[in-house]
């Protein structure tokens, strides 16, 4: 049987006075900080170094200030080039080991600064431990940031990265800083570009294989962040929906639901996207223990699924839905519907076509029992 979808607009309540100062506040914050972007690399020799400092050139050449904060000890000659174009700030030793000049750079106090080798670690002793912690003490200060990383140095994605390359590193950037930049560019090189020539052509095809995979990755990633982006856009200006620049499905779990078929339905539509799949249930008291046995197998095939499973707490099955929504910006609900139903449903609509009226451009759709 064909799936019923449903799209509904309603005007955007206005906005009361604790939403409002919430708003200003967030703005006020925005524009004191200075903006980040990053360039992220999916592996070594894509040239994110390079895209970093040629857009800082070009910057430079249109008037801003900028200047370059730090680099790596270890450059090419296309690096060396475009260095001799920019305003460098040496690096400092510091017991032996080279760090960013903050002091200096907050003296000099540019406009933008641009650092490579964000994932390194400074020696014991300065206020702070990492190179990125050093950055956002520039952002927090109002200087923008141009930056530089490779996708192994993320923290939540080492694991996996190094179940692909074998290679494992010690220096990290935890995800959550990537998520404060106001701009991510993935370096978006071909894997053949980057692959290593005069090996054989087994070793070559294997190796553009992984880089693939990488690239995959790093794609994903910028995507959610760009995401998170829109989000926080969205809360700054008083606009309630939360709409992403992903899918984001909530199924609607009950015991009788036809929950294979949504999960499944779901399931796909989230892998097709790169979305985020939710399967959520309203606690319904009194259930009967066949009801229960039912819902807990529903429950365990959105787990298995690799659905999140969020169980909520509510009076009312669509007050309690639509929150949920709108607070995780879901673009899909899916759910179970009985056609026909008793005189009361006839006159005054079933849950599901109270949800339908106040979905307030969500998508709805309907799966028979």
């Amino acid at each position: 049987m064909e799936v019923e979808k449903h799209t509904v607009n309603t005007p955007l309540h206005r906005p009361d006075p604790d939403q409002l100062l919430r708003q200003v506040q967030a703005e006020e914050e925005c524009e004191r900080r200075g903006r980040l972007k990053v360039f992220l690399g999916y592996a070594s020799g894509v040239g994110k170094s390079f895209r970093m400092l040629d857009e800082g050139r070009r910057r430079s050449e249109r008037g801003e200030d900028v200047v370059v904060g730090a680099i790596q000890a270890k450059i090419s000659p296309e690096v060396e080039a475009l260095l001799a174009k920019l305003e460098v700030i040496p690096l400092r030793d510091c017991d032996g080991l080279k760090v960013m000049d903050l002091p200096a750079i907050f003296r000099r106090r540019p406009g933008i600064c641009l650092v490579d080798g964000l994932a390194y670690d400074n020696p014991p002793g300065l206020r702070n431990a990492k190179r990125w912690q050093d950055v956002e003490e520039l952002l927090s200060c109002g200087i923008s940031v141009i930056t530089a990383v490779n996708l192994q140095f993320i923290e939540e994605k080492q694991q996996q990265v190094e179940a692909i390359t074998g290679k494992h590193v010690a220096e990290t950037v935890p995800e959550s800083f990537l998520r404060t930049a106001d701009e991510i560019e993935v370096v978006d090189a071909p894997p053949e570009v980057a692959a290593h020539r005069g090996v054989d052509a087994e070793r070559e095809l294997s190796r553009q294989h992984r880089l693939s995979e990488l690239r995959e990755i790093a794609l994903l990633l910028a995507a959610d962040i760009v995401d998170r982006q829109l989000e926080a856009y969205i809360a700054r200006h008083g606009i309630e929906q939360l709409w992403g620049a992903q899918e984001r499905i909530l199924v609607c779990i009950t015991p009788r639901a036809s929950a294979a078929r949504m999960i499944e339905s779901g399931r796909r539509n989230v892998e097709r996207f790169h979305g985020e799949l939710f399967a959520g249930y309203v606690g319904q008291p009194h259930l009967s223990a066949e009801d229960q046995q039912a819902l807990e197998r529903n429950l365990q095939l959105a787990r298995t699924a690799g659905a999140q499973v969020e169980i909520l707490e509510g009076e009312n099955f669509v007050d309690t839905i639509l929150r949920f929504a709108r607070e995780h910006g879901i673009t899909q609900i899916f759910a179970g519907h009985s056609p026909g139903g008793g005189l009361w449903t006839r006159l005054f609509g079933s849950p599901v076509d109270r949800l339908i009226r106040r979905a307030d451009g969500i998508d709805i759709h309907l799966f028979p029992h």
